[in-house]
């Protein structure tokens, strides 16, 4: 195995299990962990020594996002780089030609919670928690929680959640097949389970379908609270003009709105307060 920083890698029987290892940061995605994985990815693509791949995180987290620090200094270009590799990143998952299984330990958020759903399933632990809280940073999701959760549990449930920011814990995530079957308390040993399900046919392993879907026009009514209108605008367009599409341009319409963001007043007003004050605090946003 390669001598990586971020990433853990180990053969357990015919699964590896490839564990998030930033704990200090609760294993958010930096450039050198994206870089990790892309590295995994490329490298293990037609290596037929394992016969599934789990994902997890280390300590209380899966993964709780993507890196502010690095977030804040995007600049309108950037940030469709920023995205395009990313959604490069997790198609390369949603497209491994192994099982790939998320075995989500505790926070799921942001960018943790996109890895997760380009997998092809994901387990919860009693503790796990997903979310896409992007719009309080004055941000959109980057990394494909536009496409592929409303593909995953529905459009209006998906829309409130993304506009929003609401978290969902684990039971209400296994309720609406975010995650699979009922929370556990071990996911990494729940996956291997899951694994012999699937080889005996009672389990089916796949990614989120790929295919467009309806969006209701007008758009549900959703109370965003304090956040970001013109953030929630982009927002808006990128929901229904990339789910009308395929999944892979959607996806294109997603990268281009995450750059878009740059230019308003509202995402350098949500990332100083983030950074400031943490995530507690609401940002007093400008709506422009």
């Amino acid at each position: 195995m390669a001598d990586y920083q971020n990433i853990l890698i180990e053969k357990k029987g015919p699964a590896i299990v490839l564990t998030i290892n930033r704990e200090k940061a609760m294993n958010a995605l930096d450039k050198q962990t994206i870089n990790e994985l892309v590295d995994f990815v490329g490298t293990h693509w037609h290596d037929d020594s394992f016969s599934v791949l789990i994902i997890t995180g280390a300590g209380k987290a899966f993964v709780a996002g993507a890196d502010i620090a690095e977030l804040k200094d995007l600049d309108t270009q950037s940030g469709i780089v920023f995205s395009a590799k990313g959604n490069w990143l997790f198609k390369g998952i949603q497209d491994f030609p192994k099982p790939v299984i998320a075995a989500v330990n505790g926070f799921a958020l942001g960018g943790g919670c996109e890895l997760a759903l380009a997998c092809d399933i994901r387990l919860a632990s009693e503790k796990a928690k997903f979310g896409q809280p992007e719009v309080n940073l004055g941000i959109i999701p980057g990394y494909g929680g536009t496409q592929r959760l409303p593909r995953l549990i529905g459009f209006e449930r998906a829309a409130e959640l993304i506009r929003t920011g609401r978290p969902v814990g684990a039971k209400e995530a296994c309720a609406w097949g975010w995650a699979h079957g009922e929370p556990v308390a071990d996911p990494v040993a729940a996956a291997k389970s899951l694994v012999r399900d699937h080889v005996q046919g009672r389990v089916k392993l796949a990614p989120v379908s790929p295919a467009p879907v309806a969006v209701p026009t007008p758009m549900p009514k959703v109370d965003i609270g304090h956040r970001s209108l013109v953030i929630d605008a982009i927002l808006v367009d990128v929901v229904r003009r990339g789910l009308a599409r395929s999944l892979s341009e959607g996806l294109a319409i997603e990268a281009a709105g995450f750059g878009r963001c740059k230019a308003t007043v509202d995402m350098d007003i949500g990332m100083k307060n983030f950074i400031q004050n943490g995530p507690r605090v609401p940002a007093v946003f400008m709506h422009e």
